[in-house]
């Protein structure tokens, strides 16, 4: 049974960073994808990132590509979101996932999910 927690979402000011964590269990002998999602305000969940939990290759959505850097620790059962010059629009719930393909963008290709963290962004 794989299981997902996230941590780390704040209240921060516009060009703050921030890194959000998805702590994991049951991954360990999985090639899956992590990935992470976001939904804002009146908005569909949407791609954020994905790494392959074995080899670490990484996918990004372009909105967030040269701002956002997804990584694990493949010792620690942990996945991490590290986000850069962050903006307004940047304000959602965060959301890890597992169980889908590197590639894969769509939520409900996605099996497994934790509870979600929220991160909001002042200007």
């Amino acid at each position: 049974q794989v299981r997902l927690v996230e941590s780390g979402g704040g209240l921060v000011q516009t060009g703050d960073s921030l890194t959000l964590s998805c702590a994991t269990s049951g991954l360990s002998s999985s090639d899956a994808a992590v990935a992470w999602f976001r939904q804002g305000p009146g908005k569909e969940r949407g791609f954020v990132a994905s790494i392959r939990w074995r080899s670490g290759g990484t996918y990004y959505a372009d909105s967030v590509k040269g701002r956002f850097t997804i990584s694990r620790d493949n010792a620690q059962n942990m996945a991490y979101l590290r986000m850069d010059r962050l903006q307004a629009e940047d304000t959602a719930v965060y959301y890890c996932a597992a169980g889908a393909g590197l590639l894969d963008t769509l939520p409900q290709l996605y099996e497994y999910w934790g509870q979600g963290t929220q991160v909001t962004v002042s200007s």
